[in-house]
């Protein structure tokens, strides 16, 4: 490489690579130590389960599965995993002292969600489609509202967040 290759865009080119696999590289072991904490968790409580770990849009994933006759079913349940996924994430920042932002799903858990929060939409998208007039929804968390804006975006109409902390929610407004 010559001095005349090394332009202000190359540059930039080789700090966004470096970045983003530093990026990875910190989120995969982001998924290390949440994995960690939720096998003591499992362990603790005598659940059988297996953890898988991915790196999906800038977020550590975990899915927790196991086999049909296991005994996971008995924290399945989304309002659960969303507590279990806080107290991972809690776990994860105290040990790298910086904001977690991963996902936990377990035993399916989450494709459930989506499913039960499209078919909400889709009521609210009817209402707002026919009335013409804004309606808001109840408050979820950030990563259900990120769900929730993609649907409506894709049926044509407009969303925006409003709130602040647990009483944020997406109100659904008719297409300009």
């Amino acid at each position: 490489m010559t001095k005349e290759d090394v332009t202000p865009e190359a540059v930039e080119e080789v700090v966004a690579t470096d970045d983003a696999a530093t990026s990875a590289k910190a989120l995969e072991e982001e998924g290390d130590i949440a994995a960690d904490y939720l096998e003591e968790f499992l362990d603790i409580y005598d659940l059988d389960g297996d953890i898988d770990i991915d790196v999906r849009q800038g977020r550590a994933y975990l899915e927790v599965t196991s086999s049909q006759d296991s005994n996971l079913r008995l924290i399945s349940d989304p309002e659960t995993v969303e507590a279990l996924q806080e107290l991972t994430r809690l776990a994860v920042q105290v040990k790298t002292t910086s904001f977690s932002r991963l996902i936990l799903d377990v035993g399916g858990s989450r494709q459930a969600r989506v499913a039960e929060l499209t078919r909400m939409v889709n009521k609210v998208i009817d209402k707002v489609k026919d009335s013409g007039v804004s309606a808001p929804m109840k408050p979820m968390s950030s990563y259900e509202r990120k769900i929730v804006h993609d649907i409506i975006s894709e049926a044509g109409l407009v969303s925006e967040s409003e709130g602040e902390g647990r009483d944020r929610h997406i109100v659904v407004k008719p297409a300009q």
